[in-house]
């Protein structure tokens, strides 16, 4: 019995998780444009015939490990700690930066070619799909719950946290210390809504 008889016996999550890790991995390798099934399944060590029982084509598995390997924030269930959780949802961008995930993200949208082929999907089926991203979660959670007016929370605030951790992530090449992520939520989206870190996020600006 040799070793690729028994990688060939994966079953369930056991299997797509494999593949899901060769399709990160070979993306950023070769490209989403270059992506094949046989070079998928060549690195998933699985027979190409079952990557095709359930997907179509390359992208479409790429999308899928996409989806499912993309962190969704989980903020407070009260709603009591609204600087605490922009803080966190900082800290798990970054984690997410760095994992496989996030460097084959990083892969596509820095290579134009990748970039003009899988953007949108990316954006409409990835990010919009997992109900946002990272702060954007995070806002509209608060919002939803009355702790700012939600007309505050326009496409540029829910995007400043993320905006400025890539930038950081551009300009260093390292990931940024904590100190720096309450510093973005403090002086930056916080402000933006009117609030601070010394205010209370219950109270909503103009309101006695």
């Amino acid at each position: 019995m040799n070793n690729r008889n028994i990688r060939t016996r994966r079953r369930g999550e056991e299997l797509i998780k494999a593949i899901h890790d060769a399709v990160l991995e070979e993306v950023v390798e070769v490209g989403a444009g270059r992506l094949t099934m046989d070079g998928i399944a060549r690195r998933a060590a699985t027979p190409r015939s079952t990557l095709y029982r359930r997907w179509s084509d390359p992208i479409e598995v790429l999308l899928d490990a996409l989806y499912h390997q993309h962190p969704v924030e989980e903020p407070t269930p009260g709603a009591t700690d609204l600087r605490g959780d922009l803080i966190r949802s900082l800290r798990l961008m970054v984690e997410w930066a760095f994992s496989p995930a996030g460097r084959a993200v990083s892969a596509i949208l820095t290579d134009p070619k990748s970039a003009a082929l899988m953007s949108e999907a990316l954006f409409e089926r990835v990010f919009a799909g997992r109900g946002g991203t990272f702060t954007r979660t995070v806002l509209q959670h608060y919002a939803d719950r009355g702790h700012f007016p939600a007309a505050l929370l326009t496409p540029v605030v829910a995007d400043i946290g993320e905006a400025l951790v890539t930038k950081h992530l551009i300009d260093a090449g390292a990931p940024p210390g904590e100190e720096y992520l309450a510093a973005i939520v403090d002086q930056a989206i916080l402000p933006a809504l009117g609030l601070g870190p010394s205010r209370d996020p219950d109270v909503i600006p103009g309101r006695d």
